[in-house]
């Protein structure tokens, strides 16, 4: 159904998203990102007419309706934007077009109705469809259908300017963000970084107005479905009441936050070594330009700076991927091996016949990562231009993850065909790519034997520079969006409320002071083109949560980051009994059907990192931490 394309993307390739998912196909309705016109029209009249009293059955009938027109609908478009992902031409995109917004007017008319219900009393189950589907709106459009209209340019605006921004040199030279992106991971020259730091966020300047503007309108349309603001839709997504959804991530990060000061501690002393105190000063936040990253949201691509100086013994995949003799296919046939090994189907063969396994000759296509379940059934693929590396093989595993959470949904009514809460279907993915561990990849033949735990340390260290060096930044951007779309921040104060945030955080700064008409958020993908982002800090805090119950299931007595759960049809068990449940209970029933607990738990990160954070103490015990 209508859920977020799964794209993956691996920060320790020089991609320019982090974690993030930009739509995935087949999409669940509940993460649609509708925002469209509507054209709306009111009738006056001289007489008081009598509307009949809705009724809970009326809801019903209304429910099962709305889900066969989606239902009809969603197949076509998922097959169009499939089509035009695999073919980029003109003639798909128009196809893929024209279904994208046949489809999310359906939606956000359904949407619109779905409130008419608000104060009629039903039963829970009927309360959680209607809810579900009020909530499937992300920049709600008002009824007024110029307002609308006008919510719906604004929105293909900024994501024109962001699409097509590119920085300029005085030389004239000008260069993408996919072209300085991939210099910055490499790039150790703190006057070039800066230079293409500052440069993109000249693209993000002028989104300012218009996305005030936006958010202006928007909460006119969430007003009509019942909500105070955006803000409270967007938290209230969450099975929980809307003003507990902040305090319960900040929560999970105060668990979180010892260990990820340990590491920003010694990230900041490496950088102040490489390239100066006078340019990292060792008691203030980091410079937002130096990690390797244009929005410093991950920290894989300065390994090198950082890494321990003893010599590590690190499983050579790639090579042992070449040496005996696999080709894409016969990566993906292990990944499903996997899966396989923990009792789950195999794979339709359809899906063999019509995923996109590499880049076709002579012609355009997407090649990022992404999982799609195009009929909510079995048709079942990936979208991939997959290389020969070790990398590789681990994101194969990760997109299979979010297959086999699609296929174990698939029998739940329409409207619960997704994951428990937007943070699961990544971290699921996230989960089994943990189990890609030396004892797994010893299992299956691709090395010969396990490296002793003390080459642990370099393996952890990049681990924790993608995945925990971007839990702060997941928590803010949405954050700050909150405070924006409730009005609690002026425009005015847009920039300064980003920066607070990103060093109370992160502990990291703008290299250079921001004029009071910078919009850096703009700068981020997911701001212009307002994809929700908590999913992404959810995701991080969860695969670990995962693992560690899918571990002690598997009965895995050794160090959590040594743990695979390959081969333990009790862990798979578990673990489908909480896939097949879909969106169709709270997600805090979810998490407790395999972790035992409904409440998310960060203090399996400070497990599994054990070793490097011990590590981490020894070097930074003469260090001043903190900023």
């Amino acid at each position: 159904m209508l859920e977020h394309v799964y794209v993956n993307v691996d920060s320790r390739k020089n991609t320019i998203i982090k974690g993030q998912s930009m739509l995935n196909h087949k999409r669940t309705l509940i993460a649609a990102l509708v925002s469209v016109s509507l054209m709306g029209c009111g009738e006056s009249t001289t007489q008081t007419e009598t509307k009949p009293q809705l009724t809970a059955q009326d809801a019903k009938q209304f429910l099962t309706q709305a889900q066969n027109d989606i239902a009809k609908m969603q197949v076509p478009a998922a097959h169009a934007e499939w089509s035009y992902a695999t073919n980029i031409n003109f003639d798909t995109a128009a196809v893929s077009a024209y279904f994208n917004e046949v489809l999310s007017t359906k939606v956000a008319k359904l949407a619109k109705e779905a409130a008419k219900f608000n104060d009629v009393d039903v039963d829970a189950d009927t309360r959680r469809q209607l809810d579900l589907l009020k909530n499937s709106l992300t920049m709600p459009p008002p009824a007024d259908a110029e307002k609308a209209e006008r919510l719906a340019k604004i929105g293909s605006d900024l994501s024109a300017m962001y699409g097509s921004g590119e920085y300029c040199s005085e030389d004239g030279t000008c260069k993408s963000l996919v072209e300085m992106s991939s210099e910055m991971a490499t790039l150790r020259d703190a006057d070039k970084l800066l230079e293409y730091w500052t440069g993109w966020r000249e693209v993000s300047k002028p989104m300012a107005g218009l996305y005030a503007e936006q958010v202006s309108l928007a909460n006119e349309g969430a007003a009509e479905l019942g909500f105070e603001n955006v803000s409270a839709l967007w938290r209230g997504k969450y099975d929980m009441p809307a003003d507990e959804f902040p305090k319960e991530l900040d929560r999970l990060w105060t668990q979180v936050e010892p260990f990820y000061e340990s590491l920003h501690c010694h990230v900041r002393a490496k950088l102040g070594e490489h390239y100066g105190e006078d340019v990292v000063p060792q008691d203030k936040p980091i410079p937002a330009h130096l990690l390797g990253n244009m929005w410093a949201q991950s920290w894989g691509n300065i390994y090198d700076i950082v890494k321990p100086q003893q010599e590590m013994k690190v499983p050579d995949v790639t090579g042992a991927l070449a040496e005996q003799g696999y080709d894409e296919i016969a990566m993906v046939k292990q990944a499903e091996s996997f899966f396989s090994s923990l009792g789950f189907e195999e794979l339709p063969d359809t899906f063999w016949e019509r995923s996109m396994f590499q880049k076709p000759e002579g012609r355009d296509v997407q090649c990022h990562a992404s999982a799609w379940d195009l009929d909510d059934k079995d048709d079942l693929r990936i979208k991939m231009c997959i290389q020969k590396t070790g990398e590789e093989f681990n994101v194969i595993h990760h997109e299979l993850g979010h297959n086999y959470y699609q296929r174990a949904y698939k029998d739940q009514p329409l409207l619960y065909r997704g994951s428990a809460n937007d943070g699961f279907h990544e971290a699921i993915g996230d989960t089994i790519a943990l189990s890609i561990t030396p004892k797994y990849l010893k299992q299956i033949e691709l090395i010969d034997e396990i490296p002793d735990a003390s080459n642990d340390i370099g393996m952890l260290m990049q681990v924790a520079l993608d995945k925990i060096a971007f839990i702060p930044f997941g928590l803010m951007v949405d954050q700050w969006r909150w405070k924006v779309m409730s009005g609690e921040v002026t425009p005015e104060q847009y920039n300064q409320l980003w920066w607070e945030l990103r060093e109370k955080y992160q502990g990291v700064m703008a290299p250079v002071e921001r004029s009071a008409d910078a919009f850096d958020p703009g700068a981020k993908y997911h701001v212009p083109a307002n994809v929700p982002y908590t999913r992404y800090f959810l995701a991080h805090i969860l695969q670990f949560q995962f693992h560690k119950a899918l571990c002690d299931i598997a009965g895995d007595e050794g160090p959590l980051n040594r743990c695979s759960i390959y081969g333990s049809e009790e862990a798979g068990k578990a673990l489908n009994e909480m896939l097949e449940m879909g969106m169709s209970q709270p997600w805090q029933n979810a998490l407790e059907t395999l972790t035992g607990s409904p409440q998310m738990d960060a203090s399996t990160i400070a497990d599994y990192f054990a070793p490097l954070k011990t590590w981490l103490d020894e070097q930074n015990a003469t260090r001043q931490c903190g900023w």
